[in-house]
């Protein structure tokens, strides 16, 4: 039987497993860097199958080695996230979140229960393909700064380092049975922006008394939208969004300051830094134009994740290999962004798409919502489909 047959045919009767997997993480959601109950799970799994392990990175994190013949001459790695959100689900599912307020919303137990059965095939097979293939476990991808510079930090990436890393992650907008590519960049980076903005507050009649911090914070909410409308070249994507805005007054009550917090978000390192001190010169000239002063706090979280051109065709025509022409789409931008994109600053990187959604089933809901979940029939080939890229990427030249 060819190797892809074998593949196919182990990704098949693991079904079931994996969708246990899947099911078992599901009802059992940790929140980031609190994921001690989920690495005990994958870790049992991991240890029934034989694999080699190291727990304890950067907290919950995991890694597990597979050696083929001759492990020395090549090493890919492969990546799930473990972490859930703060997120009440809505759900009548018999595997619905077991703990109030947290919920799987983004599917990275999917991420997870795949990997394990990637783990699974490739173990089944480690006679068969030459070299050796990391599997990282990772916590904490939610939240800053990001499992993946914690994990790199401890040395993740090290002792082997692998020539390439693979990372795979459920789509809602592609439907079931599909995967996706993109090549060159593809997540943006994000960054938080905390700003405080301070007036002299006093009752509403009487304006001429204050200096008004709400209308100062309105001025610069406008204003910063220029910083991408006509700072940034357009060939440039970029997004600059306020989401929050609080000022403790009242009808008649001027406050003496309004906090505001949004996220900016671009694909581009140099326009990024450059962006970041345009915003705040523009904000502090504002405020103190006005008669105010402003506090103006950038909080650099992830780098933009970029898909190495070579590696990710060579992906993508193995995707094609396996799933067929007709089930492999092209990605657009996407302007969230994904720590994942630590790992494709350090070494060749792919970030590809697993189609999960299915109307005919009701299954539309959006990532982060309280509604989402998949299509489990996406676990039948997504495991399979990583362990063959996997083993094309160490045959590779």
């Amino acid at each position: 039987m060819a190797l892809i047959e074998k593949i196919k045919s182990l990704s098949q009767s693991c079904h079931q497993q994996t969708v246990a997997y899947r099911q078992h993480l599901h009802a059992h959601p940790e929140l980031s860097f609190e994921e001690t109950e989920t690495a005990k799970y994958v870790l049992e799994q991991l240890n029934t199958m034989g694999i080699s392990t190291k727990s304890g990175i950067a907290g919950n994190g995991i890694e597990a080695i597979i050696e083929g013949k001759n492990p020395s001459k090549k090493t890919i790695a492969l990546r799930a996230d473990m972490d859930a959100l703060p997120i009440i689900e809505e759900s009548n599912k018999p595997y619905k979140s077991k703990n109030d307020g947290v919920m799987h919303a983004c599917g990275h137990d999917v991420h997870t229960s795949s990997l394990l059965s990637t783990a699974y095939i490739l173990n089944e097979i480690k006679d068969e393909f030459e070299g050796t293939i990391k599997f990282i476990f990772q916590p904490g991808e939610e939240v800053f700064p990001g499992g993946a510079s914690l994990m790199i930090k401890e040395g993740i990436l090290d002792n082997p380092k692998p020539n390439a890393i693979f990372g795979q992650h459920v789509m809602p907008l592609v439907p079931i049975g599909k995967i996706g590519f993109r090549k060159g960049m593809y997540m943006a980076s994000a960054d938080e922006i905390y700003v405080t903005v301070t007036g002299k507050g006093g009752h509403g009649a009487l304006p001429e008394h204050n200096i008004d911090p709400v209308v100062i914070a309105s001025h610069i909410i406008v204003a910063l939208q220029q910083i991408v409308s006509r700072m940034a070249a357009p060939k440039i994507p970029s997004v600059l969004s306020f989401g929050k805005v609080q000022a403790n007054g009242a009808t008649n009550v001027i406050p003496n300051e309004v906090k505001i917090e949004g996220t900016f978000r671009t694909l581009d390192e140099e326009w990024r830094k450059e962006a970041h001190t345009k915003m705040k010169k523009m904000a502090e000239g504002i405020a103190e134009s006005m008669g105010g002063s402003c506090d103006f706090n950038i909080q650099v979280g992830y780098p933009f994740l970029k898909n190495e051109p070579e590696l990710t065709e060579r992906a993508k025509q193995s995707a094609i290999a396996y799933m067929g022409k007709e089930n492999v789409v092209d990605l657009d931008i996407w302007m969230a962004a994904e720590d994942f994109s630590y790992y494709s600053q350090e070494v060749d990187a792919c970030f590809y798409r697993l189609g999960t959604r299915n109307d005919e089933k009701g299954i539309i809901s959006g990532v982060h919502t309280p509604t989402f979940d998949i299509d489990e029939d996406a676990l039948a080939h997504g495991p399979g489909l990583m362990a063959w890229l996997a083993i094309n990427e160490l045959t590779s030249e």
